[in-house]
């Protein structure tokens, strides 16, 4: 019963009139939008709608939420679903934004999670995704990184590639697969990868990735996506193999949305 009253509830939402003034944000915010065709623009606003919808949000430290900074952020953590079979992050419930760089107050264990489990350390973020809690994002960042589609970092991806590597209970940087088959070939790719930027990372060597993902295969998985959307074409030069099963994961082709386009 529950699900009949969602999926009526969804279809409503999408059956409703996609707002001008949210084009005009994502427009102006979201430099990918320009790139997909009709067919995908059409479903990304779909998924806009209900994802607005469904999650809750809460602005922090000060900052007042309004149209442009949820559709924004909606629009990007949307933008990774459109070719993937999803139920819009099942595992967001809720959406905390605040205005600048922030350390976030510690958060409290939840019942059911190991007390042993060392505390974690107080820094600075620009974003944070919790395996079993809330979705942080820091919107001044999160804004230079939209507007900024091609620079390689965005906090708004970065963070939403976290929770779908979680859908499967562990953020381990390998979400949940189709096959076997695929699971051998991202494990086998992913791996070489990461122990390629590690290698550069512990050389002080430059890389095509950021240094970051060099942290753990968590961070890797999140720094990849980044580089797969913002940076297609230099992902592909330099790691055809990595390209491939971001490609087949996302059941998307940002290389050849930027060709079309230019």
């Amino acid at each position: 019963m529950f699900n009949w009253f969602r999926k009526r509830r969804r279809k409503k939402l999408t059956q409703a009139v996609f707002p001008p003034s949210w084009i005009d944000i994502i427009q102006r915010n979201v430099g990918h939008y320009t790139m997909l065709d009709g067919t995908e623009r059409a479903q990304l606003h779909a998924l806009i709608q209900v994802f607005i919808a469904e999650k809750y949000w809460e602005g922090a430290g000060g900052l007042e939420l309004d149209d442009e900074i949820r559709v924004t952020i909606s629009a990007q953590a949307c933008l990774l679903l459109l070719g993937l079979s999803h139920n819009y992050y099942r595992n967001v419930q809720s959406i905390i934004v605040y205005p600048s760089t922030v350390v976030p107050p510690r958060r409290r264990p939840g019942f059911f999670e190991n007390s042993l489990a060392p505390a974690e350390v107080e820094q600075p973020i620009l974003g944070q995704a919790f395996l079993q809690g809330p979705v942080i994002i820091v919107w001044d960042a999160a804004l230079h990184g939209s507007r900024n589609h091609e620079s390689g970092h965005n906090v708004i991806y970065h963070e939403f590639a976290h929770k779908l590597d979680m859908l499967d209970g562990s953020a381990d940087g390998t979400p949940p697969l189709r096959s076997r088959q695929e699971y051998r070939d991202w494990v086998a790719i992913c791996s070489r990868e990461y122990q390629r930027l590690q290698h550069d990372a512990g050389n002080g060597r430059h890389s095509f990735l950021n240094a970051y993902g060099a942290t753990n295969e968590a961070e890797f998985f999140a720094v990849a996506t980044e580089q797969f959307f913002e940076k297609p074409k230099l992902l592909l030069k330099q790691s055809p193999d990595l390209y491939r099963v971001l490609q087949e994961y996302y059941r998307q082709n940002p290389y050849e949305r930027v060709t079309r386009n230019q």
